[in-house]
């Protein structure tokens, strides 16, 4: 393509019908370009659960592939957005960095835009490849359109701008109803433990929690100013002395509360936080690394493989035209399984996997971290336990099944 039709094509959100390339590095002191607002994370318990989330979500690697209809065999599609999924996706994030970034904001808000920076619109006016996105908060909304405030990495700044909805990916976390409803279980947990909170200072500001019995009743007023008159007095001592020692009258009669009051909060903490659990398909298990294979699958396919398919849908929604995906186009996760198989396990599989002729020798030495190894018959599909000419559809690994070829005497037949 010529550089005038090139200048033609290449778009920038911020600086519209303008190439890539004019842009010169100034000494402006900008701020972090990542979006994270922390409007939920009222708190290090919750912050730390929504990191864990946002990692293993960002573990799941996102690919664009072309499905064959007729073998169903895949193929990887090297574009812009299969680019910016796995190696880069701006100038301060890399693919991982990006898939987390969407993860965690998620997290603050409702919905969240993920905005097309430097992308290339075809001749009829749609986006046909896109070589940068950021992630945004959405501000206002309009029937076709949406306020996003976004980084743009020009200004060093976060600034605010309309963008279509139908070239911005807007993102949905299905489970904010349960992080920010009135009366979620997350805003009643965060609310109890800012009680206990409170309780703990009150109990640990040195207070002494007595009660003084004075030697005559105080009914009347000059009573009761006597009695205020008494307590000051103490008070004063306690504060004056050196060892906090006061002396009381023979007659009066001191009392001390040796126990708090059971408020019940801790119970009410411990109900709460494991009904939150529950509801995000986690378990105390999962943060400690002691959780079994199944209670992983659980977590993975309740929480994590819910925001993924979100995340996908909604770009594959947008960002991969009809008539891509009629010839096959899509965009799906990957995520190693066998990270959840313990490692006592592996051989096993392994040997299964070769005598159902599921995957081959050099497929799970790969899964397994060993090199690729040179042997020509680690890369056939054959049962290692059963010779190969009892396998239709296989064709001999060499040096296995072949037998050598005897010379046949020629026998005459005489009528």
């Amino acid at each position: 393509m010529r550089i005038k039709e090139r200048a033609v094509l290449a778009w920038n959100a911020w600086r519209g019908n303008i190439p890539r390339g004019n842009f010169f590095p100034t000494e402006k002191i900008s701020s972090r370009p990542e979006h994270r607002s922390s409007n939920v994370t009222a708190s290090d318990f919750t912050s730390s659960i929504f990191n864990r989330i946002a990692m293993d979500v960002a573990n799941t690697e996102i690919r664009h592939v072309k499905n064959n209809k007729s073998n169903g065999d895949q193929t990887i599609i090297e574009d812009g957005l299969h680019y910016i999924f796995n190696v880069e996706a701006n100038i301060d994030q890399s693919g991982i960095a990006f898939r987390q970034d969407i993860a965690y904001s998620m997290f603050d808000e409702q919905a969240i835009a993920v905005v097309p920076i430097d992308y290339w619109r075809n001749e009829s006016g749609t986006i046909s490849d896109i070589e940068t996105m950021r992630v945004g908060k959405i501000i206002q909304w309009s029937p076709e359109a949406v306020q996003v405030r976004v980084y743009n990495d020009k200004t060093g700044e976060k600034e605010e701008g309309w963008f279509k909805k139908s070239e911005v990916a807007i993102i949905e976390n299905p489970l904010y109803p349960i992080l920010s409803g009135p009366n979620s279980s997350l805003q009643r947990l965060v609310h109890k433990m800012t009680m206990m909170d409170d309780l703990d200072r009150l109990i640990s500001s040195g207070r002494l929690d007595i009660i003084m019995q004075l030697p005559y009743a105080v009914k009347t007023e000059l009573q009761m100013k006597n009695a205020k008159e008494r307590l000051e007095s103490i008070e004063e001592q306690l504060r004056s002395g050196s060892n906090g020692i006061a002396y009381v009258d023979s007659t009066e009669k001191v009392t001390q509360l040796n126990r708090p009051a059971n408020s019940q909060l801790q119970t009410s903490i411990d109900y709460l936080t494991n009904q939150f659990f529950n509801q995000l398909g986690l378990t105390e298990n999962i943060f400690n690394g002691t959780a079994t294979e199944a209670q992983m699958r659980v977590y993975y396919s309740r929480t994590i493989d819910v925001l993924v398919d979100n995340i996908i849908k909604e770009f594959d929604r947008k960002f991969i035209s009809k008539t891509a995906r009629t010839q096959g186009h899509t965009l799906e996760a990957y995520r190693d399984m066998f990270k959840l198989v313990p490692i006592q396990e592996v051989a096993k599989l392994g040997d299964t996997f070769r005598r159902n002729q599921i995957a081959t020798s050099n497929e799970m030495r790969k899964i397994v971290g060993f090199p690729h190894h040179k042997d020509p018959n680690a890369d056939l599909l054959f049962n290692p336990n059963m010779p190969m000419q009892d396998q239709p559809g296989n064709e001999s690994p060499l040096g296995m099944g072949e037998e050598e070829e005897l010379p046949v005497e020629e026998t005459v037949v005489e009528e």
